[in-house]
């Protein structure tokens, strides 16, 4: 399964998914923002609160052999992708729209429309919208087990270790 499928598979789906796509299209429209022709990953991360914990995401390209990924990273208002680190995977976050506050070695940082931050291996970081947000996200391929979540009960990731099943 790649990556993609990976993601995919976690993805939120249903009347909630339709509802999120209207309300960030409606965001997108808004901003004469154009999109890449792929299926967005609707993510709230295992946790079943979406307009708090989640984003939505869209796979630009993520070239694993080449070395390169670029993704479009969109929050609500409020909405926060959770706190967690990469332990190989090198980011650069350049935001596109909106306003976030993000949390990156132990800082609070505001970003707005134009502004750069390069995200370090080993680092947790964590980012919410303050309004509407879209991120451009340009990293070294991402593979889902490179995320290790400081919330344990996110079922994904390289941290995550399912509940042994009692016999």
């Amino acid at each position: 399964m790649d990556e993609l499928d990976k993601g995919l598979a976690i993805s939120v789906t249903g009347p909630l998914r339709k509802k999120a796509l209207a309300d960030f299209h409606r965001a997108i429209k808004s901003w004469q923002q154009p999109l890449p022709p792929v299926e967005p990953l609707v993510l709230d991360f295992g946790l079943g609160d979406f307009r708090c914990i989640g984003l939505i995401e869209y796979w630009i390209s993520n070239e694993v052999t080449a070395g390169y990924c670029g993704k479009y990273l969109f929050v609500f208002d409020g909405q926060t992708c959770p706190l967690h680190r990469h332990r190989t995977k090198h980011e650069t976050f350049f935001l596109i729209h909106g306003r976030l506050s993000v949390q990156y070695r132990g800082k609070r940082i505001n970003m707005r429309a134009g502004d750069v931050l390069p995200i370090k291996p080993g680092y947790e970081h964590s980012f919410t919208g303050v309004g509407p947000a879209l991120l451009l996200e340009l990293s070294m391929p991402c593979a889902i087990d490179d995320n290790y979540f400081t919330d344990r009960s996110i079922p994904i990731g390289g941290n995550y270790r399912p509940a042994k099943k009692r016999a």
